[in-house]
């Protein structure tokens, strides 16, 4: 599967954005899904993930209540809703896929198999 980030931009503290991630080339209800973060200077981490057949979100703790994961399978394309955005989630935004995660590698990094190219996000003080 081919994943594409967009929806990254500069925004003010207390702002909001919403990324899309359209796949394309494999079976998209069959995939889980998850955004990952890269800060300057900093690893990959865990935002947010969706397991296939799973309704039930799952988040990094920093930015529940703020961010909201969502996939539309008619679509193909998988969305992260960012409200209430602070400097610190300044970063490269990626999505991802896997057919095959499972539920304690969902925060690993390397357990997953696709990724997109990455939308940057820039939030101002």
């Amino acid at each position: 599967v081919q994943l594409q980030a967009s929806g990254g931009g500069l925004v003010q503290a207390g702002g909001s954005l919403r990324l899309s991630c359209a796949a394309s080339g494999g079976t998209f209800s069959g995939y889980s899904l998850g955004w990952f973060r890269q800060g300057t200077g900093k690893e990959r981490e865990f935002v947010a993930a969706l397991r296939w057949g799973n309704s039930n979100p799952f988040y990094e703790d920093s930015v529940k209540g703020r961010f909201t994961i969502s996939r539309d399978n008619a679509k193909s394309t998988l969305y992260l809703q960012m409200n209430s955005l602070q400097p610190e989630d300044t970063a490269v935004y990626y999505c991802t896929a896997s057919r095959t995660i499972i539920l304690s590698s969902l925060r690993v990094p390397s357990s997953w198999n696709y990724w997109g190219q990455g939308t940057v996000v820039t939030v101002s003080s």
